[in-house]
């Protein structure tokens, strides 16, 4: 209920953000006589609906997490073999939105699993949107387009740059980087309503401000759902700003649902780029190095082709006026050379119109 209010005090909602999701944990260790699964007692004394009414209330969504498996991955009551009475519990209760991950999940298949639950929260007759959280194992990005509306495409992230933390368990985390390079040729299946899930954001977590804002940069330009997963509660002003960009978050919205790319890579100063619609582009210029890169980008050599989608910015038919995303200002046009310091593992994010 606080991050609820949060969200309306601090202009989450404005910016666009719509859902507050639950992870992991709120569930009792079993489930009731009947089989439905029970909220914990002790951390929702008052039951779950008070807390989806109250979300609603704000004009927010709620969301829940649950698991493919027999148990979730913190242990408690995974959904298979209860797939509908799952379904009919949550559309009952509300939900908007669900995450469904891929733990204990020993003799079943992720694409017969998650097509099941698909068409269980279709049955239960509430438009709920569906999470496939399976860590990208099973190429979810080949068969998930008709069963959900988003997928994970990796393991979880960790709050570093460009980082791997490995777990006692024996598996990994992965920093914002790592996920973002990790699979090749993608990007073709992501679009409206079937997105590429690069995984929940670190902003505001462990990392430093200039980090966090590249991690928001890019997950802006790969046209990732935009999941933040710090604590509303104690964040810093700069936090918010970067969370609440407006501009930025224009480019992960754009219509078009086009995943941006890396167009370009030298001696650790790179170029990512994205077609937007009525003919923008956002371009991004990462100093991925731990030394200030000089950025000095002459628009006229280079001419950007998307070779999934087809679009094509070419500098030297067309002008385009740039604007600095995250300075808010004109930044001249192509007529020119663009140029800047750009300090470690910062970027520098311009929308181009021509």
């Amino acid at each position: 209920k606080s991050i609820a209010d949060k969200f309306e005090k601090e202009g989450y909602q404005k910016a666009g953000y719509n859902y507050i999701v639950m992870d992991d944990g709120w569930m009792a260790k079993e489930r009731d006589a009947n089989g439905n699964l029970v909220a914990d007692k002790v951390k929702f004394p008052d039951g779950l609906k008070v807390v989806a009414d109250y979300v609603h209330s704000k004009g927010l969504k709620f969301g829940l997490y649950n698991c493919a498996g027999t148990h979730t991955c913190a242990g408690y009551p995974g959904t298979r073999g209860y797939e509908y009475q799952d379904a009919r519990f949550y559309a009952n209760l509300g939900v908007d939105f669900l995450k469904y991950d891929w733990c204990n999940t020993k003799g079943i298949t992720a694409p017969e699993a998650y097509t099941t639950m698909s068409n269980a929260l279709k049955t239960a007759g509430r438009p709920i949107v569906f999470s496939l959280c399976e860590w990208g194992d099973n190429q979810p990005w080949e068969w998930g387009k008709p069963v959900g509306n988003l997928w994970r495409i990796s393991g979880d992230i960790y709050p570093c740059f460009d980082c791997e933390f490995k777990h006692p368990e024996n598996w990994s985390s992965w920093g914002f980087m790592k996920i973002a390079e990790m699979r090749k040729d993608i990007r073709k299946y992501s679009g409206p309503d079937h997105w590429n899930d690069f995984d929940m954001m670190e902003v505001g977590n462990e990392m430093n401000d200039t980090e966090d804002k590249a991690h928001f940069s890019i997950w802006c330009m790969l046209a990732s759902p935009l999941f933040s997963g710090n604590d509303y509660r104690k964040m810093s002003k700069e936090t918010l700003v970067i969370l609440t960009n407006k501009e930025l978050i224009a480019v992960n919205q754009d219509k078009l649902g086009v995943q941006g790319f890396k167009y370009q890579a030298e001696d650790g100063l790179e170029v990512w780029v994205k077609p937007l619609s009525d003919g923008n582009w956002a371009v991004t210029f990462l100093n991925r190095s731990e030394v200030v890169k000089k950025v000095n980008f002459d628009w006229k050599k280079h001419a950007i082709k998307d070779a999934d989608f087809g679009y094509e910015a070419d500098f030297n038919k067309t002008v385009f006026k740039l604007k600095d995303l995250w300075k808010n200002k004109e930044a001249g046009n192509t007529k020119k050379n663009f140029t800047a310091d750009l300090n470690p593992h910062d970027v520098i994010t311009l929308r181009l119109i021509p």
